[in-house]
């Protein structure tokens, strides 16, 4: 066990909130966009309830959230390659992004496209260990 928490220590906390920030960050800028595209373009309303009004609605929260994962991912790959990715910091990654999500929730921003609910928590998980399959080792 203290081998784990060890390893645990050593990993790039900093760098992992970093990249979290910025992937709740572009989905918080899409968020605002689409709430402000609802209220102020008749395309984007129409796109915005059709989407929502159908079946997909149930699908588009859950598909948001394994993009936050994957694009989590691809940040990490891109920006920290001085260490090596594995199943730990891959848990600690979907820690960090929902951990961000947590922090989202606290915002009067309407979460049309990713908010903290067990679709997240799958979909975060789903898209960090899809785009990070060849560090599951």
């Amino acid at each position: 066990m203290s081998n784990f928490l060890r390893r645990l220590k050593l990993l790039p906390w900093r760098e992992m909130l970093q990249i979290a920030a910025l992937v709740n960050s572009i989905v918080i800028g899409l968020e605002l966009f689409l709430a402000w595209g609802f209220t102020q373009s008749r395309p984007i309303r129409n796109v915005v309830t059709l989407l929502y009004g159908s079946s997909l609605g149930t699908l588009i929260p859950f598909a948001a959230a394994v993009g936050m994962g994957a694009l989590a991912v691809y940040f990490l790959e891109y920006w920290q390659q001085q260490f090596l990715l594995n199943r730990i910091s891959l848990w600690v990654l979907v820690f960090c992004v929902l951990l961000g999500l947590v922090l989202k929730s606290f915002l009067p921003i309407p979460p049309l496209l990713a908010s903290l609910s067990e679709a997240a928590l799958i979909g975060v998980t789903v898209g960090v260990f899809w785009k990070g399959r060849p560090y599951w080792r």
